[in-house]
């Protein structure tokens, strides 16, 4: 019992150290997150193009 009493005074210790990231920083990561979603989209929407092209091209797809 003592493992899980000390577990959870280090889960409990760790909460009161840690702070509330402010609007601004939340903002920030969230458009990085989004700017990111976006050109791995954007990438992969670009060999999704090439492929169809080259599939089309070469005959594969009537």
């Amino acid at each position: 019992m003592a493992i899980v009493e000390r577990k959870i005074s280090e889960i409990i210790q760790t909460l009161r150290l840690a702070k509330k990231t402010s609007r601004e920083d939340y903002t920030q990561h969230l458009r990085l997150v989004v700017l990111g979603l976006l050109a791995v989209g954007g990438i992969a929407f670009v060999i999704k193009i090439i492929a169809e092209y080259v599939t089309v091209g070469t005959g594969g797809r009537g």
